[in-house]
């Protein structure tokens, strides 16, 4: 019955028309304050702003003509070899001598270059076609060093010519000397097989490497030039390594790609 009249009480009083109503508390208000900037800043970002996106490739430095393998044209054991590895040649330079049953075959290079494996030694017995040695072809020593990227086939229309490439390079501690810098100079236009990439870097392993995800695109990055590095191009780090790069040295590309809005507006 206590309770009854209690109800019976609160029927029978007036309306309290006269006291304001409290929807929300000042913590309340402040809560949904910050919530509004914080929508009405992102909403401005993602209209103007921008997202930065990179593309991490693998590659090797080596110059902008590649290799060649030189290739026995003889059957027969391999009596000298004429050159060593590192050696600048000039294009028909004798290589080795192959002795043949009827006489002796003087094998030369194709194109001038500089010797980077010899794979016959002086009595190995080599087939026809059998490779002998790889060459880089270059005219002058100075020649100067390109990066190839092997891009997957998918994103090469994404990559822009001069986008900036940061190189971490596989004889270099990054962590002390920092990444090479180079600028994107072209972009293959379509995907390499295994046996292209091969017969450009002059080795059948690096081909079977670069196209173990499918057939790539080759990015070729120009490398920044520096006077104050030891190796003549630049570094994220003041001055780079102390020593000069060699070409044939495996790297890995980060391709820094145009940046990209969140939203694009689409119109009819």
């Amino acid at each position: 019955m206590q309770f009854r009249q209690k109800a019976l009480s609160k029927l029978q009083s007036p309306e309290e028309l006269d006291v304001p109503v409290r929807f929300a508390r000042p913590q309340g208000r402040l809560v949904l304050a910050v919530t509004a900037v914080v929508m009405a800043a992102a909403c401005f970002w993602a209209v103007t702003g921008s997202v930065a996106s990179e593309l991490s490739a693998p590659g090797i430095l080596t110059h902008a003509e590649g290799s060649y393998v030189l290739q026995s044209p003889v059957a027969g054991q391999v009596t000298a070899v004429l050159s060593k590895e590192g050696e600048l040649l000039p294009g028909g330079a004798p290589l080795l001598t192959v002795r043949t049953e009827q006489r002796t075959e003087t094998v030369r290079t194709v194109a001038a270059g500089r010797v980077t494996a010899l794979l016959a030694k002086i009595g190995a017995v080599v087939a026809t076609g059998a490779d002998l040695a790889t060459v880089e072809r270059i005219d002058r020593p100075d020649d100067p060093l390109v990066a190839v990227l092997y891009a997957p086939g998918g994103n090469g229309s994404t990559i822009p010519v001069g986008s900036p490439v940061d190189l971490t390079v596989q004889s270099v501690p990054a962590q002390q000397f920092g990444v090479l810098r180079g600028h994107v100079l072209a972009v293959g236009r379509v995907p390499e097989t295994r046996q292209q990439i091969a017969g450009f870097l002059g080795d059948s392993q690096l081909g079977e490497q670069f196209s173990a995800q499918g057939q790539p695109v080759a990015v070729v990055v120009q490398l920044d030039k520096s006077a104050g590095t030891k190796s003549g191009y630049a570094w994220s780090s003041a001055s780079g390594p102390p020593y000069a790069i060699g070409s044939t040295t495996l790297v890995s590309g980060a391709i820094h790609l145009a940046a990209q809005h969140p939203i694009d507006w689409v119109l009819p």
